[in-house]
């Protein structure tokens, strides 16, 4: 079977217009900007109106990129939707995602992989084109998480936001570029440090599980951030190490946006200067399986990155799951 390499040729985002404030959050918890900043890095974050679906973000997040590659979505074969906050039980936001953008032609399904999402789906889609089964595939993260945070908890609700990312990928001759090395993992055994522990079909939403907010965020911050360091260090180190490259040859690192001392920490293990460090969560927040692909765009369109240079990603989610990515442009 033929063997191709797999190439990012258009991204895209979208993120709601509506935007809460650290200072708005005050007035609804007890905490303030300074407290919030120093502890996350996070300024603002975007929040979906009462009628804004994640369909409406992913759907733009591919429209935009489909037009930056200049391709018809009639031509793309697969389409992933990396989220934990789908419009419906189902039918997969993919496949309403499909419908809206006209890419017909397409296989559509999620995965559930929390804040891993984006990097899981890239790895599934890159396989898939290596193999030349179909010749493109749209990756999306994209997450309404403000629909799962408890308003009331100051621990949580200061972190999320809303929004999507997408890139378009293509399989081509293989020419060494592209996709180098991709690297997921998961630990059921710590389900319990970030989930939403009710509200599903084991224990299904009862007045008494709204009104406790269980079916909510919860998280167990300290537990959360040692083993998300570990994690999303190791499965950095892993992709690394696969394709031979050495940290000094990463020209923009772009790890999950959950929190700067969770950053900082990563990229101080890998040796990779603040420099290097694509950081956007002042004004997003954590916008789980959406944080990589939207930093990513934004990195490509500012100039950041361009072709020849290597680009790092990392993630860590519920479930727990953690995964990474190195790219060639």
């Amino acid at each position: 079977m033929p063997e191709f390499s797999v190439h990012v040729v258009g991204t895209g985002r979208a993120v709601p217009e509506r935007v809460l404030t650290n200072e708005d959050l005050s007035r609804i918890v007890q905490t303030s900007d300074e407290w919030i900043t120093t502890r996350t890095g996070i300024k603002r974050r975007h929040v979906a109106a009462d009628h804004e679906r994640n369909s409406d973000f992913a759907a733009l997040a591919c429209s935009r990129a489909l037009a930056d590659a200049g391709c018809p979505a009639e031509s793309v074969d697969y389409i992933f939707v990396g989220t934990v906050t789908g419009d419906l039980i189902f039918p997969s936001t993919a496949c309403l995602v499909q419908a809206r953008i006209g890419a017909h032609n397409a296989a559509a399904w999620d995965l559930s992989a929390a804040c891993s999402g984006f990097l899981f789906s890239l790895e599934q889609a890159t396989a898939l084109l290596r193999t030349g089964r179909g010749k493109r595939a749209l990756v999306v993260g994209s997450e309404l998480l403000t629909r799962l945070t408890n308003w009331q908890d100051r621990n949580t609700c200061v972190l999320f936001g809303d929004g999507a990312g997408a890139v378009l990928l293509e399989a081509r001759p293989a020419d060494g570029g592209g996709v180098l090395a991709t690297f997921s993992r998961s630990d059921g055994r710590l389900a319990d440090l970030l989930s939403a522990p009710q509200g599903g079909s084991a224990e299904p939403p009862t007045p008494a599980i709204i009104e406790a907010r269980t079916n909510k965020i919860q998280m167990k911050g300290n537990e959360v951030f040692k083993y998300a360091v570990r994690s999303m260090g190791a499965a950095a180190q892993a992709v690394l190490s696969e394709a031979g490259v050495g940290a000094e040859q990463i020209k923009l690192f772009i790890p999950h946006q959950a929190n700067i001392r969770i950053i900082e920490a990563i990229a101080t293990r890998l040796g990779i200067d603040a420099e290097r460090v694509y950081v956007n969560i002042a004004e997003y927040g954590n916008t789980s399986a959406a944080s990589v692909p939207i930093a990513f765009d934004e990195a490509r369109r500012a100039g950041r990155i361009g072709p020849g240079d290597h680009v790092l990603m990392a993630a860590f989610g519920g479930g727990f799951t953690w995964g990474s990515a190195l790219l060639k442009l």
